[in-house]
C-alpha cells in the first residue's frame, strides 16, 4: 500500500464524469504496470482510492458480487466500474 501511495494515485469520487472515470482507470493501470502489481492486489488498491460516492458504490457492488459467489478479478472490477462510470453510450461516442 505504501509503495502504491508513493506513486500518488488519482482519487475518484464518483458522480457523472465519464471522462474522469476513464482517466482515473488509465492512471491507476499505469501505476500498476510500473509497479508490476499482481492482479490479486489491483482490486484492493484500486478500491482504496475510491472516495465518497464511488467508495459507497464499490462497497455495495463488491458485497453483491461476493454474495453471488463471484471471484473479483481486476477485469471484473473494470467491467463493473466502466458500466457504472463510463456507460456504453459514452464509450461509443468516442
Amino acid at each position: 500500500l505504501e509503495r502504491f501511495m508513493n506513486n500518488k494515485p488519482p482519487i475518484f469520487k464518483g458522480g457523472y464524469d465519464p471522462d474522469g472515470g476513464q482517466q482515473w482507470l488509465e492512471g491507476i493501470e499505469r501505476i500498476f504496470g510500473a509497479m508490476r502489481c499482481q492482479d490479486k492486489h489491483r482490486v484492493l488498491l484500486g478500491g482504496y482510492v475510491l472516495h465518497d460516492e464511488a467508495d459507497h458504490w464499490w462497497g455495495n457492488t463488491k458485497q453483491r458480487l461476493e454474495a453471488g459467489g463471484a471471484i473479483i478479478t481486476w477485469a471484473r472490477f473494470k467491467r463493473e466500474f466502466l458500466t457504472k462510470y463510463f456507460p456504453a453510450d459514452e464509450r461509443n461516442r468516442k
